[in-house]
């Protein structure tokens, strides 16, 4: 028997409709009809539009009775949409009052927030028709994924080994080598890359729908895009231009075979997810979708009606609002549960810590409640702890025990260190250990340590200019930071001085040593452990191009370096005390401290004086961490100009010192390991280092 709430009561044209379901909103597919139902708190009307894929005019539209409103919420059963061939949107009606937030206009058709899937952008870099007037149009989608049986890996936090990636850049090269260049898929063919590497979480910068064509622009013949993604446009539906199949319609299931095959290579995978601003920008941007449905209660408006601008991209997400807020937990359980998502970076956090006025709360409700949700409670959570309106909170960010950190101190201290800064080594014995002068009342998990990511030089720009060369960006070498704590080595960019290019592999090594070594979650970035160069430009936002996609050839030149990180990460899986999620220097079952710090002297470390030379030692308990047997592992650090001798710490006369790995070109791992010429004294070079083990 037919239930009385799924009978028509109404016609437009050839299609029948009557009252919908509150929830859940979006556009949801349910017995022989489509369920859209749609938040707005001051509109008058609403207006379902339907349109046959690609054409420009609607084939129906149908306004909202007034009894098909609960509330602030208005929803629709529509009966007899072709699904695969159709595309939605809304009209609202209402005030138009810019001074005081209200923005309606009934000839713009909008994006539903909740659309699922977004058409427009199918194939990137498609020039869009500037004549058609609703540019994103949502799209219904069958959620009947098969799974197989996916589990997620559940990694826990202190054995991630996390690598931050564009998911176009990763692949998009003729040198990636891989059939569906630059798309979820052919990120599927570089998993036994990533598996060998010894990754075992990926970070994938903005996936949720995005338009490339935001400022697009050409310079010099050559077109510059939105290529980063940091301007969402839609935050349910991936973004169909990274996808092979976009054109057809399947993104959803392009990146669903991509995540549930990593999942069955025990990779996870973190999405970075943008909730402090939109793609409609300031109060000149365009009518995309949240504006024109309800501009004050989406965003944070100054008393004159203009947007707050905490984000740097004109406009404000009001994310502690009660509907804003609900509509990101929505999301995040949405990707949580439809694709089996494992974790979240958020950009600018800390915008999501302020109220309407732009004022940090203590208790921020909406990272309290992303803390506590029961469908989230094992999803890895990240914050950048920082806004673009001056707010920092590295150490402060409201955590509830649930979120971590991007640890740009952790970046700073580090990079100073390497480059030669002695006066750094008081706050490197806080960094190598987890931090616990900032996260003493957490662990060392909260702690995302990190050396370069996505924002900024990669690690071998790092080393290979004093200054960023962003001039190809078109905006006078003015964008990007300039405090990036770099140093050229000796030329700026490439050079063919074989002493130059030597220095910089061992700074190289030097970084990744610290990153491996340390206790917190350690992240890289693709491309950085075979010497991937971006030109000396530190904000590659626009550049779709060579600039920014991964030169896979390197991975042949700087095989040496690949190994080498390659050899760090599973020497970091073997070895449990290095991820210890303690602050733990307290003598533990081998009669020695867990952790220790030396200079060229043992024992002998001043906490606060500088140090061009210094030296750590994890004393592994055998019993404690399972392993069968203690063992001593001795990390030197040797970023003076000059050569140095380190005279090593007496251990238990049943052990000996084998050298595992060191930055002037030995890679003893695994199994060749030497035993020290010297078992007493370790020389290091200017500029090197070295990782010996006691067993």
């Amino acid at each position: 028997m037919d239930r009385i709430d799924s009978f028509p009561t109404h016609k437009a044209g050839s299609l029948e409709y009557c009252a919908g379901r509150v929830f859940p909103f979006g556009a949801t597919i349910r017995n022989d009809g489509v369920n859209f139902s749609i938040f707005s708190k001051d509109a008058t009307s609403c207006t379902l539009i339907l349109y046959n894929k690609g054409e420009k005019q609607p084939f129906c539209e149908i306004e909202f009775l007034p009894e098909f409103r609960i509330g602030n919420v208005f929803s629709i059963m529509v009966f007899g949409i072709d699904i695969e061939n159709t595309e939605y949107g809304y009209r609202f009606d209402g005030i138009n009052d810019p001074e005081n937030g209200y923005m309606y206009d009934k000839t713009k058709p909008l994006l539903d927030p909740y659309a699922k899937s977004v058409s427009g952008r199918n194939v990137w870099g498609t020039l869009p028709d500037p004549d058609n007037p609703f540019q994103h149009r949502g799209q219904i989608i069958y959620e009947d994924y098969d799974w197989e049986g996916d589990f997620p890996p559940d990694t826990p936090y202190n054995e991630l080994v996390i690598y931050e990636m564009h998911v176009r850049g990763f692949t998009r090269s003729e040198s990636s080598g891989v059939k569906y260049k630059g798309t979820f898929a052919g990120l599927r063919e570089k998993i036994p890359y990533l598996k060998d590497l010894g990754v075992n979480c990926i970070e994938l910068m903005p996936i949720f729908a995005f338009d490339e064509f935001e400022f697009s622009r050409e310079r010099n013949g050559q077109r510059l895009y939105n290529y980063w993604g940091y301007s969402t446009v839609c935050f349910f539906a991936p973004k169909a231009g990274y996808a092979a199949s976009g054109n057809l319609g399947l993104e959803a299931d392009e990146l669903k075979n991509l995540i549930k095959l990593l999942h069955k290579n025990g990779i996870e995978v973190i999405l970075d997810v943008v909730f402090n601003h939109t793609a409609e920008g300031n109060e000149k941007g365009p009518y995309i979708s949240y504006r024109g449905i309800d501009n004050r209660t989406y965003y944070m408006l100054t008393h004159d009606g203009q947007y707050y601008n905490f984000s740097g991209c004109g406009n404000t997400l009001n994310c502690n609002n009660a509907v804003v807020r609900n509509c990101i937990l929505d999301c995040l359980r949405y990707w949580a549960s439809a694709y089996h998502i494992d974790g979240f970076r958020f950009d600018l956090a800390s915008i999501m810590t302020r109220d309407e006025l732009g004022k940090p709360m203590i208790s921020p409700p909406l990272i309290e409640v992303i803390a506590h949700d029961a469908i989230l409670g094992k999803c890895k959570l990240i914050a950048e702890a920082w806004d673009a309106g001056g707010l920092y909170q590295v150490g402060t960010f409201p955590s509830w025990n649930r979120w971590s950190e991007w640890n740009g101190k952790y970046r700073d201290c580090v990079r100073k260190f390497i480059k030669g800064g002695a006066e750094q080594a008081p706050e490197l014995y806080n960094r190598i250990n987890g931090s616990p002068d900032i996260y003493s009342k957490r662990s060392a998990i909260a702690s995302v340590n990190f050396i370069t990511c996505h924002d900024g030089f990669t690690l071998y720009d790092l080393f290979s200019y004093n200054e960023k060369h962003n001039e190809n960006n078109g905006e006078n070498n003015n964008d990007g930071c300039n405090c990036n704590d770099s140093w050229n080595c000796g030329a700026e960019g490439n050079t063919d001085d074989p002493e130059i290019n030597a220095l910089r592999m061992r700074q190289m090594k030097n970084a990744f040593l610290i990153l491996f070594t340390s206790r917190g979650v350690p992240m890289m970035l693709s491309g950085d452990e075979f010497a991937n160069t971006q030109y000396g430009n530190n904000n590659v936002y626009c550049q779709d191009n060579e600039i920014s996609w991964l030169d896979w050839h390197k991975l042949d030149e700087n095989l040496e370096l690949y190994e080498y990180v390659r050899s760090l990460v599973h020497f970091r899986k073997e070895h449990p005390v290095l991820t210890s999620t303690d602050f733990d220097t307290e003598n533990n079952g081998t009669g020695y401290p867990e952790l220790s710090f030396h200079t060229v002297e043992p024992w002998k470390y001043d906490k606060n004086s500088p140090y061009h030379t210094l030296a750590y030692m994890y004393a592994e308990d055998g019993k404690k961490y399972g392993t069968g047997q203690d063992c001593f592992i001795y990390i030197a650090l040797n970023a003076h100009w000059e050569t140095h001798e380190f005279t090593l710490p007496i251990i238990p006369p049943d052990k000996k010192w084998y050298i595992v790995l060191s930055s002037d070109g030995f890679n003893g791992y695994p199994n060749k390991e030497e035993p020290l010429k010297d078992m007493s004294h370790l020389t290091l070079q200017p500029r090197s280092s070295a990782l010996i083990i006691a067993k």
